[in-house]
């Protein structure tokens, strides 16, 4: 993309960009909001407390002082934004409502820092957001209307999807957005694929599976956060993510609302695929705020396999 007086897509910055292919004001307005907010997130990172804060989000588990401010961070920025009719955020019990009754307005649920329990060893970490018109946040993924991450690693970037493809900024000195790349695509054959979960735990579809992986060659690439694995996909234009069913949590690990739904549509948008072992992940409808699946996401192929193993071996 350029214009008439000679500029290239490096300078165009998230709000032109967003302008410029026509996203709708309210949810421009959202989504540079969001951007805004992940500055200090990044800022928090850089110069904050790694300790406890002496919490618990709704899974039992100990939140970091970090999840707690990037939390605040983000629910500050959205209930000023004046688009946001409701949030849920990974770090609360509860929906939020700021303004229910507004029909200009989205909803918003996010996970503020993903990957948080790797900020102590400096591996890169980052923030989910899923946009959802209206107050509608427990509908299925489908629905959404946006998807966002930010990756906070040797560089910051984000990806976006408005549902016209996905699309790559990274933070310049300035500290602002501006695009190194449109419509990104995953349309290779994996060659990486990144396990979560205990092998010993997996059941036999998703272990042949996995075997099937090995013998063609696949190297494992796993770092712990889903941010930077996704984004390793996306950026390689191949690969497969997988947090299977396992046999002492059979409805796997990653939440629904604020990362499930938010990458697979990113990753569709890219021309990929996301299942949760048999029916795609955007069709599945959450029946809570907390609700986990299983996740088979990346590479149209590798997916579509993954479904045969577990379809013939079981789940």
């Amino acid at each position: 993309m350029a214009d008439e007086r000679g500029s290239t897509k490096f300078q165009i910055d998230l709000r032109r960009h967003l302008r410029e292919t026509g996203v709708e004001r309210n949810l421009t307005r959202l989504i540079c909001e969001i951007s805004e907010a992940s500055k200090y997130i990044i800022n928090s990172i850089r110069t904050g407390d790694l300790g406890v804060a002496g919490t618990s989000n709704l899974y039992g588990e100990k939140q970091l002082a970090l999840d707690v401010l990037a939390d605040r961070i983000l629910e500050k920025r959205m209930k000023h934004s004046g688009v946001v009719a409701s949030v849920i955020s990974e770090e609360q019990e509860q929906i939020i409502e700021f303004n229910p009754g507004h029909s200009d307005c989205y909803s918003v649920a996010y996970d503020p820092l993903d990957g948080s329990s790797l900020v102590d060893v400096n591996l890169a970490i980052g923030t989910i957001i899923s946009i959802c018109k209206g107050n509608a946040l427990l509908g299925r993924g489908r629905d959404q209307v946006a998807a966002m991450y930010i990756l906070y690693g040797p560089r910051t970037t984000l990806m976006y999807s408005t549902g016209n493809g996905v699309h790559e900024f990274a933070m310049n000195q300035l500290m602002e957005y501006t695009l190194v790349q449109e419509n990104v695509t995953i349309d290779g054959n994996s060659d990486i694929y990144s396990p979560g979960g205990q092998r010993n735990q997996y059941s036999e579809g998703t272990e042949r599976f996995v075997r099937t992986l090995e013998e063609q060659g696949c190297k494992l690439r796993y770092s712990g956060g889903f941010v930077p694995d996704i984004n390793q996909i996306l950026i390689k234009g191949r690969g497969i993510f997988m947090y299977p069913h396992l046999k002492n949590r059979p409805q796997g690990k990653l939440r629904m609302l604020y990362e499930l739904n938010p990458m697979a549509y990113l990753v569709e948008q890219a021309g990929g695929a996301a299942s949760d072992g048999k029916m795609r992940i955007l069709d599945i409808l959450p029946q809570e705020i907390d609700a986990c699946s299983p996740v088979f996401i990346g590479s149209k192929k590798e997916v579509a396999l993954a479904q045969e193993f577990l379809a013939a071996e079981g789940y």
